[in-house]
C-alpha cells in the first residue's frame, strides 16, 4: 500500500503537452517506459562510468550503473511505500545527460562551453528528455510528467544560485519549483546513486587490479564486512571472499538509508508528497557517521582509482579528442549529420551553434567519439 506522502500517479500535475491516459499503465509507468525506449538511454551502454567503454567487458558502463541504481531505488522506495515506477523512472534517467568518457568528457565540454553558458550533465538530462529526443509526432522530447521532470532536475537537492542555462531555459515556461526539495521518490534515486557507485567502483577497481583486497579490508565499514565473512567462511577463495564482503557493504548502506529515512519521516509526519518538498531538508539521507566513513572510502577511490596513472593517461587522450572535435564542428557545422542541419541553419548566433555542437558531442558514445575523431582528424 502506498504511503500518504508518496507521489500518487492519479493526482499527477500532468504533462506539458496534454495526452489521454493509458488504459493499462499509470502516468509514471509510462514515464519509465519512455525513458527505457529513448535513444539516449540505449547509448548509455557505450558510455564510460570510470573505465573507457572498450577497456573491458566486465566494467560498469553508464547503462549498467543506471540499472543498478534503479534496483537499489526500487528496493528502498518499496520499504518506504513510495511509488515504484516514479522512483525507477528518475533513477533510470538520472545520467542521461552524461557525455562520452564520463566526468573527463564533462570537464572538457565544460571548459569548451564556458563562453557559451557552460555545461552541466543534470541540466543536459532535462534538455534531452524535453527537446533532443525527437520521435513523437506531437512534441519534442518525451513529454514526461511534472513529477518525473522535477525528480531529474533536482534529485540532488534544490537548484539555487546560478542555474545552468539548459535547465533555466526549460524552467522558464514549465516551472519545476527548483527552490524546493524533490519528492521522496527522487531523493531515494539520488541516494541509490551514491550506494550503487560506491559499491561497484570498489568492485571494478579490484577487477582492474588498481588496489588489493587486503587494502580494501582496512577501510571503514569494509573492515567489519570482511571480518564477518572471514568468521563465517574461513579459507574462502579470494574472489568469493571479496564478493561476500562487498554485498554486505552494499547491505549496510541500504539499511542505513532506510533507518534514517524512517526516522526523518516519523519526525515530520508528512501528510502529502508536497510536505516532503516543503520540509526544508532532505528526508532520505545517510547517518552522519556512515557519511564520514564513506568520505574516507571516496578519498581512497579518488586517489587509487579515479586518478590512477592508467586512468589519468586515458583522460589526457580523450580530453584531447573532445578539445579537437568541438572547434572542428564549430568551424564546419556541415560535418554534423543530416538530421542536425535544420537546427544548424536556424542557429542565429555563435552561442546557439555552440550549444548544438555541444548537444551532438555530449550525445556521442565513447566508441563513436573515438571513431569520429579518427575519421575526421586522425589518430591521437
Amino acid at each position: 500500500m502506498a504511503a500518504i506522502y508518496a507521489c500518487n500517479p492519479a493526482s499527477s500535475r500532468g504533462r506539458l503537452y496534454g495526452e489521454g491516459l493509458s488504459t493499462f499503465r499509470s502516468p509514471f509507468q509510462r514515464d519509465r517506459d519512455r525513458i527505457i525506449h529513448a535513444s539516449s538511454f540505449r547509448r548509455l551502454k557505450h558510455k564510460t562510468q570510470v573505465f573507457i567503454e572498450h577497456e573491458g567487458d566486465y566494467f560498469r558502463t553508464r547503462l549498467t550503473h543506471s540499472i543498478e541504481v534503479a534496483q537499489v531505488a526500487r528496493t528502498i522506495g518499496g520499504v518506504l511505500g513510495l511509488d515504484a515506477e516514479l522512483t525507477e523512472a528518475v533513477a533510470l534517467a538520472h545520467d542521461l545527460g552524461h557525455t562520452p568518457f564520463g566526468h573527463t568528457g564533462e570537464d572538457a565540454l565544460g571548459d569548451l562551453m564556458a563562453p557559451y553558458g557552460g555545461f552541466d550533465h543534470n541540466a543536459q538530462a532535462i534538455r534531452i528528455v524535453t527537446s533532443l529526443e525527437r520521435h513523437y509526432a506531437e512534441f519534442d522530447g518525451l513529454n514526461l510528467t511534472w513529477e518525473a521532470l522535477e525528480g531529474i532536475a533536482k534529485h540532488n537537492g534544490p537548484v539555487t544560485g546560478d542555474i545552468p542555462w539548459a535547465l533555466a531555459e526549460y524552467n522558464a515556461y514549465h516551472d519545476l519549483e527548483l527552490h524546493t526539495h524533490a519528492s521522496a521518490e527522487a531523493q531515494v534515486a539520488a541516494l541509490a546513486d551514491d550506494i550503487a557507485y560506491n559499491h561497484h567502483d570498489l568492485h571494478d577497481g579490484l577487477r582492474a587490479e588498481l588496489f588489493s583486497t587486503d587494502e580494501l579490508a582496512e577501510l571503514p565499514i569494509l573492515d567489519a564486512c570482511f571480518a564477518e565473512v572471514d568468521g563465517k567462511y574461513p579459507g574462502l577463495n579470494y574472489y568469493r571472499r571479496r564478493h561476500e564482503a562487498l554485498r554486505r557493504f552494499f547491505g549496510v548502506l541500504v539499511e542505513d538509508v532506510i533507518a534514517v529515512a524512517k526516522a526523518n519521516l516519523a519526525e515530520i509526519d508528512p501528510q502529502s508528497a508536497q510536505d516532503i518538498r516543503d520540509a526544508g531538508r532532505p528526508m532520505i539521507q545517510f547517518t552522519d557517521a556512515l557519511w564520514q566513513d564513506l568520505k574516507v572510502i571516496r578519498d581512497f577511490l579518488f586517489t587509487r582509482m579515479y586518478r590512477a596513472p592508467a586512468v589519468v593517461e586515458m583522460r589526457k587522450v580523450v580530453t584531447q579528442q573532445v578539445n579537437e572535435l568541438f572547434p572542428l564542428f564549430m568551424a564546419q557545422p556541415d560535418l554534423l549529420p543530416k538530421q542536425w542541419r535544420k537546427d544548424v541553419a536556424a542557429a542565429a548566433d555563435e552561442v546557439t551553434l555552440a550549444r548544438l555542437v555541444c548537444d551532438y558531442i555530449a550525445g556521442m558514445t565513447d566508441r563513436f567519439a573515438m571513431q569520429e575523431h579518427s575519421r575526421l582528424i586522425g589518430a591521437t
